[in-house]
């Protein structure tokens, strides 16, 4: 049987995980109040786009993979979030909706439907170019979109300090 002890302990841990939790919307409106926009969230890395054999198949959506649609598959974003990707060799760019999640291969961030990549010259020789990927919170088709994609932007930048902050620790002082 559990003590005393342990009953008031678990019970003060909720109450801290429930009012630490913030409220939806919560990142908007800070945004709001500050007379700012929203961060976008911004990545840069390889790109490339779907196999011919998975046309048809099923995605983390639900819904078909359609290869002439403009879609993508991303690790970050929230599916049905729309993002611009483009090509940072040819400029060339084209905005998709994510409705699937991946890509599994290691130094990718995103997987792109035949006719994206077609569109901003995915060549068919390897497939793969440097992209970068942006999706802004306000360009989103809903409310709960836009405030997942600020969430999603939060994060990647509280990472991205934390890693930063890591390697400054790391350096050998002179």
């Amino acid at each position: 049987m559990p003590s005393l002890k342990h009953i008031a302990f678990v019970a003060c841990a909720a109450c801290i995980a429930v009012l630490a939790r913030p409220p939806a919307g919560w990142a908007a409106e800070a945004f709001a109040r500050n007379d700012a926009a929203a961060p976008s969230v911004v990545v840069k890395g390889k790109g490339s786009y779907y196999a011919d054999r998975l046309h048809g198949q099923p995605t983390a959506s639900g819904e078909l993979l359609d290869q002439d649609d403009l879609t993508a598959a991303s690790r970050d974003l929230p599916l049905g979030a729309h993002a611009t990707v483009t090509n940072l060799s040819t400029g060339k760019s084209v905005r998709v909706r994510i409705n699937d999640r991946g890509p599994y291969v290691r130094g990718r961030v995103i997987d792109l439907s035949k006719r994206a990549a077609e569109l901003i010259d995915i060549d068919r020789g390897d497939g793969v170019a440097q992209v970068q990927v942006e999706a802004v919170p306000s360009e989103q088709p809903t409310a709960e979109l836009e405030e997942k994609v600020a969430q999603t932007a939060i994060k990647k930048r509280a990472a991205a300090a934390s890693r930063a902050q890591k390697s400054q620790l790391q350096k050998p002082r002179q």
